[in-house]
């Protein structure tokens, strides 16, 4: 028996490549939510490592495999999503599978801080104007409620609830995989009663179709008009966390509003409203005005 056969690998698993790893993976982890992510990542990854046997897969070619990623215009934090899929199936290759002695190390990029990038009621208003009807509403519907792209635009009649005032966003489409409940201010409904009618199952729609996507030509042409740059469609939940926080809407209420499962994802909004913070710290003004004679003299 062979040293390797005695650890509980054998030969023939010395000879794996990353396509079975990656197959492997893809069979354990289907139930994940994030699992057509993999999936797509896996159809780039695999044109690069799926020839080769895990056991010659050291850290010089995943340093290739990132600088191949980076070559097509890929930021730091695309890339470290791809090598951290790597990572995670060299890792079980290894550690469950023992298909491999042990997983090459890799180093993932320091990250810049993400962005918040908003507008301006005025610019909001602008941009309105110049989109089409079908875009225009999808848009109110974002800064009305705060939700992704996604979200907006797989809303389903089944969702609303009219008579509370409430849009269910199901778990399975939601980015911590938590059903949201998302409250409709007039805003919003205004919006759903102008939809009515146009299409059995979905809210949004165009030329009887299912909205697909919203960064399209005309979009990006409306940003031009109404002289909006570095702007994407992301950043209106951006915009109508930013509107919320300057309103002095406690960060609490935003995240649960939100759906963010961290109150790190919400705190970059705080710099907008220091004076909500202050209002708050003045608040302990009231214990001592209780007793203004007391040993601490007038307050």
């Amino acid at each position: 028996m062979s040293d390797k056969e005695g650890d509980g690998m054998t030969d023939s698993d010395g000879m794996r490549t990353f396509k079975e790893a990656a197959e492997r993976w893809q069979e354990e982890t289907q139930h994940k939510r994030t699992a057509h992510e993999d999936t797509r990542k896996l159809l780039w990854i695999g044109r690069h490592l799926n020839h080769r046997r895990l056991r010659e897969i050291d850290s010089d070619t995943l340093r290739d495999l990132a600088r191949a990623r980076r070559a097509e215009g890929s930021g730091p934090s695309t890339v470290n999503r791809y090598m951290a899929l790597t990572r995670a199936i060299l890792r079980r290759a290894a550690l469950d599978w023992e298909w491999i002695d042990r997983a090459p190390r890799v180093r993932l990029a320091p990250e810049p801080k993400r962005r918040v990038r908003w507008i301006t009621p005025d610019q909001a208003r602008t941009l309105l104007q110049e989109l089409p009807e079908h875009q225009r509403d999808a848009c109110l519907l974002a800064l009305a409620t705060g939700l992704r792209q996604r979200n907006v635009l797989g809303l389903k009649w089944t969702d609303i609830d009219f008579r509370s005032r409430i849009a269910w966003i199901y778990g399975d489409a939601t980015k911590n995989g938590e059903d949201l409940q998302v409250p409709l201010n007039d805003t919003a409904l205004e919006v759903l009663k102008r939809r009515r009618g146009r299409h059995s199952v979905y809210v949004l729609t165009y030329a009887g179709r299912p909205l697909k996507s919203i960064n399209t030509r005309s979009w990006r042409k409306a940003l031009k008009r109404a002289g909006i740059t570095n702007f994407r469609w992301h950043d209106l939940r951006h915009t109508w966390a930013s509107w919320l926080v300057q309103r002095r809407v406690p960060l609490f209420v935003l995240q649960e509003l939100g759906g963010w499962q961290s109150a790190t994802m919400v705190r970059r909004y705080a710099h907008l409203s220091p004076s909500v913070n202050a209002r708050y710290a003045a608040e302990i003004d009231q214990e001592f005005a209780r007793d203004s004679k007391s040993q601490y003299g007038p307050l």
